[in-house]
């Protein structure tokens, strides 16, 4: 089962929440599954250019289960996953985009934040990721 759409919104409620909090804006995306769009807000005066990280996040999460953070460290050369950020038309290999579990740890879809420091984006997605109920 994917994530539905009011979850989705449940989850960019609590990630936007956050973003205020520490205030920052930000683009929040939520994919299903499979990868596909479910969910997308760019708060006020969020940057534009992160629109497009936001949504690689989710998805490279997605494409590989895995947080974007740990990609990135795979990612380094010499190790094992060294350039497949440039695979699947360009992924995003640092932190911010997190993958989103039911209640009985199956994966139902994934969140991309973007728009301050990798840090805030990683604080502003695991408040989103631990909305899904």
């Amino acid at each position: 089962m994917s994530i539905t759409l009011e979850q989705a919104e449940s989850v960019a409620t609590a990630a936007i929440e956050k973003a205020n909090a520490i205030g920052v804006p930000m683009n929040i995306a939520i994919v299903d599954e499979g990868a596909n769009l479910v969910s997308f807000h760019r708060m006020d005066n969020a940057w534009l250019g992160s629109v497009d990280i936001s949504i690689k996040k989710a998805k490279t999460a997605r494409f590989f289960d895995m947080n974007t953070g740990e990609i990135g460290k795979l990612s380094q050369p010499g190790g094992p996953l060294y350039n497949i950020e440039h695979s699947n038309g360009g992924l995003i290999s640092f932190p911010g985009g997190v993958l989103l579990k039911d209640n009985s740890g199956k994966i139902i879809g994934a969140l991309g934040v973007s728009g301050g420091a990798v840090e805030q984006d990683h604080e502003v997605a695991s408040a989103g990721a631990a909305a899904v109920s």
